[in-house]
């Protein structure tokens, strides 16, 4: 983005050109004014109660569909990514806010406990004791690139730190801001029809790394919600507990998501096999943090049909926008990487245009793949790394050597059970979602969707940033010894 002391701009990602009127540029007096205001506001949202709450982010869904195509249009121009991806995320977006809702009003994610008194237990007496969850405070969240909707202003974190009763202070993406802005007004208004105080919700934006420091360093910042680069992410991890009061930082930064190809399965189906994963890779660009980027199996005919298969579908892609001139030339530099490895080939690669991002498959052997390092390495984009291994040993070897993942997928059948009885218990300590015979890309909102992982894949395996979990990050337990009666109503929500 072009971007002076006090203005940048829009930039489009298809043609590098800026659009629209100059957007503000803000600094240090802009981030402690926000954070000012979400602890000044954090009292009497909290006391809202979970009808209040519930209604906020109904009401925020019902303001961000209002906008209508501007919103749409907007984040297009600014994304690179198409009008249906776009329809679809602005759907999950809202479904998110109206789950949260449901959340809220159920209330089991207060978690409360109580162990009756026992006055004439021998030989103490046990108090009566009440355990629920409050929110932490104000809670810094960070757009994603990625996602201009879904993982940013009004997304997962923002509607998940909401629904704890904890104010929100946004670090805009500076890759979509306007699509930013626009969201931040919606969640605005309805901040406004509910009565409550403006600082429940705020919103800075700028393209300096310095506002986002800032926003972490804020003393009255409780927790952080952040999905970005592994880069980032560590240096964020690094201010927040390095404060004089630490506080916990609920990073998504790296993954590879490798997806395992069992003998039974390869043998049935290698051509479906090779034609969906090669789908999956190269869907909107590779842009997703579930992106298949790592492919395990034994070397053999059926993993020639599968890499064929594959090959002949990125072959057909055309090439695509990327969400950022940045991202674009990450990728070319990280693909060319792989090319320079030695005992690494490159197996397809889709028509090249110099400003898109084009599919591309390479192959490998587990010695080699277990010998250097870099080549489990997150390429952000259409690139995937096929490992051959010689046998199950072998395979089982690659996946213990691997970081933690957001996610790992099995292509099995039945005749594979006893492989994968053994491969289930590596794979579980390396990732916060397995999938059986699909594809990671797509993370469904629901009740037991967990979009975690062991590090780098997240800062803190114990934790989900989509479904009805995540809101759990934003909330901390306090027990009640002996309270009087009249009290139990009439606590802070």
């Amino acid at each position: 983005m072009a971007a002076s002391d006090t203005s940048f701009y829009s930039i489009d990602a298809a043609t590098g050109e800026r659009f629209g009127d100059p957007l503000r540029v803000d600094g240090p007096a802009e981030v402690a004014a926000a954070c000012a205001a979400a602890e000044l506001a954090f009292d009497p949202f909290r006391a809202i109660g979970n009808e209040g709450r519930a209604r906020l982010l109904d009401g925020i869904a019902a303001e961000l569909m209002a906008i209508g195509d501007e919103l749409i249009e907007t984040a297009m121009r600014e994304s690179g990514l198409p009008r249906v991806r776009l329809e679809g995320e602005r759907g999950r977006t809202v479904g998110q806010l109206r789950m949260f809702a449901e959340v809220v009003r159920r209330g089991d994610w207060e978690r409360v406990r109580i162990d009756p008194a026992l006055p004439d237990r021998q030989p103490l007496p046990r108090p009566e004791l009440r355990l629920r969850m409050i929110p932490l405070g104000p809670v810094a969240v960070f757009g994603a690139s990625n996602f201009p909707l879904a993982f940013s202003t009004a997304g997962g974190d923002t509607a998940s730190a909401l629904a704890a009763g904890c104010p929100v202070v946004v670090k805009a993406h500076p890759a979509h801001s306007r699509t930013a802005l626009l969201a931040a007004r919606a969640i605005g208004r309805a901040v406004s029809a509910e009565g409550l105080p403006k600082g429940v919700f705020s919103q800075v934006q700028g393209p300096a790394i310095a506002l986002g420091e800032a926003l972490v360093r804020d003393p009255r910042i409780m927790a952080v919600g952040f999905t970005g680069s592994r880069s980032g992410g560590l240096a964020l991890l690094r201010i927040a507990q390095s404060r004089s009061v630490p506080i916990p930082l609920y990073a998504e930064m790296s993954s590879i998501n490798p997806v395992v190809l069992l003998p039974g399965a390869l043998r049935t189906r290698a051509l479906a096999i090779g034609e969906g994963f090669a789908q999956s890779l190269t869907m909107g660009a590779g842009q997703f943090c579930t992106n298949p980027g790592l492919v395990l199996a034994l070397a053999g005919d059926d993993l020639d049909v599968f890499c064929n298969a594959a090959a002949a579908q990125i072959r057909q892609n055309a090439p695509q926008v990327m969400l950022t001139g940045g991202i674009h030339s990450a990728y070319r530099s990280g693909t060319a990487a792989l090319r320079g490895q030695d005992g690494v080939t490159l197996t397809a690669a889709g028509p090249d245009e110099s400003a898109k991002a084009n599919g591309q498959l390479f192959r490998t052997t587990a010695l080699t793949f277990l010998a250097n390092p870099a080549l489990a390495h997150e390429v952000f984009g259409p690139a995937a790394l096929v490992v051959a291994c010689r046998d199950e040993d072998e395979l089982c070897a690659v996946l213990r050597n691997l970081e933690g993942q957001l996610t790992g997928t099995i292509q099995m059948e039945g005749s594979d059970a006893d492989i994968a009885s053994r491969l289930l218990p590596v794979l579980e300590r390396k990732v916060g979602r397995l999938l059986f015979n699909g594809w990671p890309t797509g993370v469904e909102v629901g009740e037991a969707m967990v979009h975690g992982g062991p590090f780098p894949a997240t800062s803190d395996s114990r934790t989900t940033s989509v479904g009805s979990l995540a809101i759990e990050r934003f909330l901390r337990p306090v027990c009640y010894q002996n309270a009087p009666s009249y009290l139990h109503g009439n606590r802070p929500s």
